[in-house]
């Protein structure tokens, strides 16, 4: 059994709350457009896609600019209002730096709000690579964001792992190689759908949680 030296991160319901952020930028599209809002758990599912991608999913056969316009104008003048750090997890950010593990954030979110979002809890220095929708044009479940990391790291897939909230992470880290954590506070993967396909290897039910992985890999 390979021993864990890389741990990547995804951002959004992961490492930051922004549950509430993206749901009511949805909600204002979906009122602007359709002039009626639809139900949360339909948002949910499409937690860890680009959003252009969801978009053009929503809304099909229509020129999806004017949408997604919308969707970032709400988003951006409240994404600072209404993030949080999930409990523990800048804490588990600095112990694993400090204890000398190489650290990644592979996003689907664009570069400019992950930016402001890790330093606005001024956890970006302990981040050794970052990489976001603006780095490549294959997104998750396709393996590329995490090959990237790991080449900007320096790290082996079988020396890695990633912690997430959605399939998309999860498939993503079993498309790299790379072993998969999923945190049980996630919406985007309900109860019901963690398995099959969609099974994580491993779930945390706390930050601190990851530890406890990790010693089993590295004992």
């Amino acid at each position: 059994m390979h021993k864990i030296n890389t741990v990547l991160f995804d951002f959004d319901g992961t490492l930051m709350d922004t549950n509430s952020v993206i749901i009511e930028s949805w909600q204002h599209t979906f009122r602007t457009i359709d002039g009626k809002e639809r139900q949360g758990s339909e948002i949910a599912k499409t937690f860890g896609e680009p959003l252009d991608l969801t978009m053009s999913n929503l809304f099909p056969n229509v020129d999806t600019s004017r949408h997604v316009s919308i969707y970032r104008d709400f988003h951006l003048k409240n994404f600072e209002a209404y993030i949080k750090l999930f409990p523990g997890m800048g804490g588990l950010v600095i112990s694993l730096k400090e204890k000398g593990y190489k650290l990644g954030i592979v996003t689907s979110r664009m570069a400019g709000s992950t930016m402001l979002g890790l330093e606005k809890y001024r956890i970006k220095e302990y981040f050794d690579a970052i990489v976001t929708a603006n780095d490549t044009n294959k997104h998750k479940p396709d393996p590329e964001p995490i090959n990237i990391a790991l080449e900007r790291l320096g790290s082996k897939a079988e020396e890695s792992i990633m912690v997430g909230d959605s399939k998309f992470d999860i498939l993503c880290a079993k498309n790299a190689g790379v072993k998969s954590v999923l945190v049980d506070w996630s919406i985007a993967l309900p109860e019901e759908e963690r398995t099959g396909e969609n099974a994580p290897g491993h779930i945390i039910r706390t930050a601190e949680g990851l530890f406890e992985i990790l010693e089993q890999y590295n004992a």
